[in-house]
C-alpha cells in the first residue's frame, strides 16, 4: 500500500470551500410546507467550525467558487 500524500494549502482550501458550499446549500434550503420545520439535514460539526472562523475567512470560503 503506498503512503498517503498530504494535501497542500491550495488543496486544503479547495476542500474547505467545497465543504462550506455544500453546507450552505443544505442550511439555506427552505422548509417544506406541511412538513416538520426542523427536517433539514446539515453537519453540526461544520456549523461549529464556521462559527469559530473569522468573518473575513468565512467570506473568502463562501466566495471561493464564484
Amino acid at each position: 500500500m503506498p503512503p498517503r500524500r498530504r494535501r497542500n494549502a491550495s488543496q486544503k482550501r479547495a476542500l474547505q470551500a467545497a465543504t462550506v458550499s455544500v453546507f450552505l446549500q443544505q442550511y439555506g434550503r427552505k422548509a417544506q410546507r406541511g412538513v416538520e420545520p426542523n427536517d433539514r439535514r446539515y453537519s453540526r460539526d461544520v456549523e461549529k467550525a464556521l462559527k469559530r472562523l473569522k468573518p473575513e475567512e468565512l467570506d473568502l470560503l463562501m466566495r471561493e467558487d464564484e
